[in-house]
């Protein structure tokens, strides 16, 4: 083959190869905003709209509860995702779970309010978050398979990267839209009606993400698998043969990330405006600036660790997450906007390092053929342990003490525990983030 054929061949690999990275990107997104809607929505609307006859610190236990609860579907949603996505696909069934996702927020936009229909309105509340919660457990591990799987050698953690950056760029997304819509309208039509308008839009959004994501090729990975005949019958068991040392260790290792990160985007906007007095636009800003950074820092670490390697990376962001943590409370705490501003922005600059990294580390622990029920696995484990019960922690810590103090240890002990997790789980498993295919079986754990 001539320079010239090769040229004309790999342009349009190189071109498949970034239409699948963006409709990662932009099907996450899109996820993602219908995920934090609910969030903003349980830290300061919820609580009026479906249980108005608690006092503000219960109903904001119960709103937190039902947000909760997506978390607790999302494991359902991974393990059947996981298990179809290693059968039939990764495309197919990260279409389904766009699907669910925008038809779930839609119809949260409808629910009608307790005063309308009485206990049957937080009831179907937690009904569609429950579908919400399952469509995005089959959304987090398969949109990072599916980038990465197409990933040339060397660019790994770049391409499982694109997929992570949908989770800042659905946060900044949501919060623009429900900061645009409580800008144009009172408070009092804002609370009544209009926080339904941004869960409305997700027709809209999920309908251009099909198109999308419909016009994406499937997963080399899998399409080897399948043409070998290599297909698993029962991936989530087989998934298990990595060993319980390592699956434990690479849950504890990104268990603060989403503790911190929910404690961050969603307990801090409900503290700031019932404890501190910050108006509840300034800290939907705050959280959106700082979700601008980690979105452009993303491609920035995720370079670092295709050329440097992932372990002193990654441990050493998560010693950051401590750090910052510890002081993250005090700074609010002041009252002073400026150094609130510096609070959030920290957040956001620190958070990614560990975060843009962790889908990839979590599917190098699986060979390609369970590569999907296994990442979905420890992923939705270590999301319900940490993002799932944070905000319902913080709360109850924050009604028993009267004060942040306590939410600040609690992040700490989370942060200590994936810190040390991370260092046990770099010693036991060799980083293999660099220059290696994409589905190359995973490293043993020694004795």
């Amino acid at each position: 083959m001539t320079d010239s054929t090769r040229g004309r061949a790999a342009a349009p690999a190189t071109a498949a190869r970034s239409r699948v990275a963006m409709a990662t990107l932009a099907g996450a997104t899109l996820e993602w905003y219908d995920f934090f809607l609910y969030g903003t929505a349980a830290a300061l609307i919820f609580n009026k709209q479906f249980f108005p006859s608690l006092s503000p610190t219960a109903g904001a236990l119960a709103a937190f509860s039902t947000f909760a609860a997506g978390f607790v579907a999302r494991p359902i949603g991974g393990l059947v995702f996981g298990h179809f996505g290693d059968r039939i696909g990764r495309k197919a069934t990260l279409v389904v779970s766009l699907l669910m996702m925008g038809i779930g927020s839609t119809l949260i936009g409808l629910i009608p309010n307790y005063n309308a229909i009485g206990v049957w309105a937080p009831i179907l509340l937690v009904a569609m978050r429950v579908v919400q919660g399952i469509g995005l457990g089959g959304e987090g591990a398969g949109a990072t398979l599916m980038s990465m799987e197409h990933a040339p050698v060397g660019k790994k953690n770049l391409y499982a990267g694109f997929p992570q950056m949908g989770t800042p760029a659905g946060l900044v997304l949501a919060n623009g839209i429900f900061l645009t819509t409580s800008s144009v309208m009172s408070d009092s039509a804002f609370t009544s009606w209009g926080w339904r308008i941004p869960f409305l839009l997700s027709i809209v959004l999920v309908a251009i993400g099909l198109v999308i994501r419909l016009r994406i090729t499937e997963s080399p990975s899998f399409t080897g698998i399948v043409e070998n005949n290599k297909v698993s019958r029962f991936p989530l068991r087989e998934a298990l043969d990595v060993g319980f040392p390592r699956l434990i260790l690479t849950v504890l290792a990104i268990l603060a990330n989403s503790a911190v990160a929910y404690t961050f985007m969603v307990f801090s906007l409900s503290y700031g405006t019932r404890h501190l007095g910050y108006d509840k636009q300034f800290l939907i800003l705050g959280v959106t600036a700082a979700a601008v950074l980690w979105f452009a820092s993303i491609p920035v670490w995720t370079r670092v660790a295709d050329q440097h390697g992932r372990r002193t990376m990654f441990i050493a962001g998560s010693a950051a997450i401590l750090v910052w943590c510890a002081v993250f409370f005090p700074l609010l705490n002041t009252e002073n906007t400026i150094v609130a501003v510096i609070a959030f922005l920290g957040m956001g600059l620190i958070i990614p390092v560990t975060h843009c990294v962790q889908g990839s580390m979590i599917a190098d622990t699986f060979p390609a053929k369970v590569r999907y029920s296994g990442s979905s696995l420890i992923l939705q484990s270590s999301v319900i342990l940490g993002g799932g019960l944070a905000p319902m922690i913080a709360t109850a810590l924050l009604d028993a003490t009267g004060s942040s103090t306590g939410v600040t240890w609690y992040l700490a002990v989370v942060c200590t525990i994936s810190l040390l997790g991370a260092m046990a789980l770099f010693r036991v498993v060799p980083d293999s983030s660099r220059g290696l295919q994409h589905d190359e079986a995973p490293a043993a754990v020694p004795a």
